[in-house]
């Protein structure tokens, strides 16, 4: 097991090694008690094969040797087990080869999805039957229509499978994965939300036996639309609730949600209500102590045919999106495995973030055109 878990002055010292040497000044963030780079780095699209594991091993130690990241985010879904598998592996070769500490690197997951694991030979449900269901961890009523279950058993079933995936003995931050778009249409959200508290409960459990040290939730829809749709989740109401069960010193610090040139809501739509104020998110995020970590800078590539370098000026589309996306108030995670848009990606390290008025004013003129 690799022992540890990021800390403030893990992560100071990592940005001391590299800021204004491998990369520019302003490349790092606070964020919360870390000091993280501006951009992490997922590791969710790719085949379940051995040949991926490679890519997503030399990607995350290229880019944590550059200095260009110090965030890696996984889910136990991704690849069917393989990509957290892959990250404790190029962990364990980073620490091994004295390349970074345990202590630099904030390394994220996500339960909630059913998964199956791919170095098994079974298929999907003959390993969920197997491995949950028979025995006991859950029951076939406990599954959404989404494949998603945040029953507190399953929950614990997962952790400890991530953490011995990625040889881990602590997790930086575990989010609920989808767990109100999945569970929400199912359950109405008087039941979602006590089971969410349940799993809030469990999650803070964790933390006081030191497997994890926050939780949080990765999201898709529920952080953007409007406060009228039935999928619409208020950040102030899981604030509370995290308080509620472990006072000012709660767990639930993060969450993480679609932000990019064209899903633009975090910075521009207000539909986060406290105290009867409407906010954007990442201004809610602000004054509720959250932190925001957005997925899909480049839309899955899609952006990348569009005209992005007339709104954000780089060296190439890619780098215009992830430009935009790291000066905000959030670190954006980006997907690489071929070593050649590794290295496209870590060119955005060596440059400085936009100021907050030019960030400001391409936010204004997103707002125009929308």
């Amino acid at each position: 097991m690799i022992e540890g878990y990021a800390t403030r002055e893990g992560t100071s010292r990592f940005r001391a090694r590299h800021e204004g040497r491998s990369t520019a000044i302003g490349h790092f963030k606070q964020f919360g008690e870390y000091m993280l780079t501006s951009i992490g780095m997922g590791t969710y699209l790719g085949k379940a094969d051995d040949a991926t594991d490679a890519l997503i091993i030399d990607a995350i130690k290229r880019s944590v040797g550059e200095g260009a990241i110090n965030v890696i985010d996984t889910a136990i879904n991704y690849r069917f087990q393989k990509s957290e598998r892959a990250v404790g592996k190029a962990l364990k070769d980073l620490v091994e080869q004295g390349a970074c500490r345990r202590d630099e690197i904030f390394i994220s997951t996500k339960n909630g999805y059913l998964t199956h694991d791919a170095d098994l030979s079974m298929d999907f449900w003959e390993y969920i039957h197997s491995n949950l269901i028979r025995t006991g961890v859950i029951k076939a009523e406990d599954i959404s229509s989404g494949y998603n279950c945040i029953k507190v058993s399953y929950l614990d079933d997962q952790l400890r499978r991530s953490l011995k995936n990625m040889q881990l003995e602590c997790i930086d931050l575990i989010y609920l994965h989808n767990a109100a778009e999945e569970q929400l249409p199912d359950l109405g959200r008087e039941r979602f939300m006590q089971i969410l508290k349940e799993a809030f409960e469990f999650y803070e459990a964790k933390r006081r036996e030191g497997l994890i040290r926050y939780y949080g939730m990765a999201t898709w829809d529920c952080f953007r639309v409007e406060p009228s749709n039935p999928m619409h989740i208020n950040m102030k109401d899981l604030v509370d609730t995290a308080g509620g069960i472990a006072g000012e010193g709660h767990g639930f610090r993060f969450i993480q949600l679609p932000f990019n040139m064209a899903m633009h809501e975090a910075a521009t739509f207000k539909n986060q209500i406290i105290d009867g104020n409407n906010y954007t998110v990442m201004e809610a995020a602000s004054l509720l102590g959250i932190n925001i970590f957005t997925s899909v800078p480049l839309l899955q590539g899609r952006l990348l045919h569009r005209d992005v370098m007339g709104i954000v000026k780089a060296e190439t589309p890619a780098l215009a999106c992830l430009q935009f996306a790291r000066s905000s108030s959030a670190i954006p995670l980006v997907g690489q495995k071929k070593m050649a848009h590794v290295e496209e990606n870590i060119r955005i390290a060596r440059v400085p973030p936009l100021s907050s008025d030019e960030f400001s004013s391409i936010i204004a003129s997103l707002v125009r055109a929308a």
